[in-house]
């Protein structure tokens, strides 16, 4: 098979989970003997073409822009633009494969133009994001997520939650919607150069504290807010031997005052933006990871947990309690409840035998559900029935 890819972001250049999503996947896709061309845009001094893992990658540059949608405008242009000589010059494809709704005017019309069957992976819904539609932005983002998901043979989501939401919102037929979950490969994730683990910990914390951490985007849906008003209560009854660092950038500044307004401001470390290799470094030294989401499609940061072998404290919204299985990989606790928050991060800061077996159950699940192989293995069955079925047909 031969598939055009289109993903806005791709490494170097990461803005969200898409970029990890799609450069993890398509090099098993390639494995498994398919060709695979990816345009995305340009990104500092990251070449215009080459060859990552065998996937051909064309970075395509972004005409000046006044606002966002303006940006996001020119650059599908760009792409369809690349796209059109790629399909032209090469020739052969198969299948268009559009991540999310930002690429979808390009999609759409290389699809429309050269009548090739188009794919789509919507990774997060803007209605699902905000709870609601409540502006004409929002609205206008809903609209092109819906115009993606109409002119796709198929629509592909990383959970069942989101197979449902899919559904409910943009009005997709639930029997045009396919669940491949996210993965991770635990090889690239374990790789880590020797290093002084006490002293690199001592950057964080004292030798007394336990580190419970966060690491995302800092945004009021990944409910930072949750974490800090359940920290007082974790701190009181730890004696104070805790501290909770905050990885990432984001609204800082906002809940830099919460920690200080409600006093825990010594407990809190705001760490800024952090590379992988020191977040890797990171992963071994911390006592428990916590993501308290109002809103999260899958959610990669778990399994790369998983994978470092910390155990994991998430709320029960989206896909998370599909990931984490309660009380056996993880602890799920109630979304937006301080005092749920802090009873799960209680249970693993106290039990550290728990903690123990918790962690040893999560790294068994990423190889039986989680194996970028298996999940490779079943895009190209949604690839294969798109094939067979656009054969029965004309267009």
């Amino acid at each position: 098979m031969k598939v055009l890819v289109l993903a806005w972001e791709f490494p170097p250049r990461i803005v969200g989970g898409i970029a990890r999503h799609v450069a993890e996947l398509y090099p098993e896709l390639v494995k498994r003997g398919h060709e695979i061309h990816l345009i995305t845009i340009e990104f500092g001094q990251a070449p215009r073409y080459e060859l990552v893992e065998g996937v051909h990658v064309h970075r395509v540059s972004v005409g000046p822009s006044h606002n966002f949608f303006h940006w996001v405008s020119n650059m599908n242009d760009s792409m369809r633009q690349h796209g059109e000589k790629l399909l032209l010059e090469e020739g052969g494809f198969n299948l268009i494969h559009a991540h999310d709704w930002l690429v979808g005017d390009a999609a759409i019309a290389l699809k429309n133009s050269f009548k090739i069957p188009l794919v789509t992976t919507i990774h997060a819904t803007e209605y699902g994001r905000h709870n609601g539609i409540y502006s004409e932005q929002q609205q206008f983002i809903s609209n092109k997520e819906s115009e993606l998901a109409y002119h796709a043979w198929r629509v592909i989501v990383c959970t069942n939650y989101m197979r449902l939401e899919v559904e409910r919102v943009l009005g997709v037929s639930w029997d045009k919607i396919d669940v491949v979950y996210n993965g991770i490969h635990l090889e690239k994730k374990l790789a880590l150069e020797p290093f002084d683990a006490q002293e690199f910990r001592r950057r964080f914390a004292a030798d007394h504290e336990q580190i419970v951490y966060y690491v995302g985007r800092m945004t009021y849906e990944k409910g930072i807010s949750v974490l800090l008003n359940a920290a007082p209560k974790v701190i009181w009854e730890m004696g104070g031997n805790v501290k909770f660092v905050l990885i990432g950038t984001g609204n800082v500044d906002e809940f830099k005052r919460q920690a200080w307004n409600a006093g825990i401001w010594n407990q809190c470390y705001f760490t800024g933006f952090m590379s992988d290799e020191d977040l890797n470094k990171f992963r071994t030294i911390a006592d428990c990871a916590v993501f308290p989401s109002l809103y999260e499609p899958f959610g990669i940061v778990v399994l790369e947990n998983f994978a470092a072998r910390v155990p994991v404290i998430v709320s029960d919204t989206g896909g998370f309690p599909e990931i984490v299985r309660h009380t056996r990989t993880g602890i799920v606790t109630w979304t937006n409840n301080p005092d749920s928050l802090a009873w799960g991060i209680l249970e693993v800061l106290r039990n550290p035998g728990y903690s123990q077996w918790l962690i040893e159950n999560a790294y068994e699940d990423l190889e039986r559900r989680f194996c970028w192989d298996k999940l490779a293995q079943q895009t190209e069955a949604v690839y294969g029935r798109i094939l067979h079925e656009r054969a029965q047909v004309d267009w």
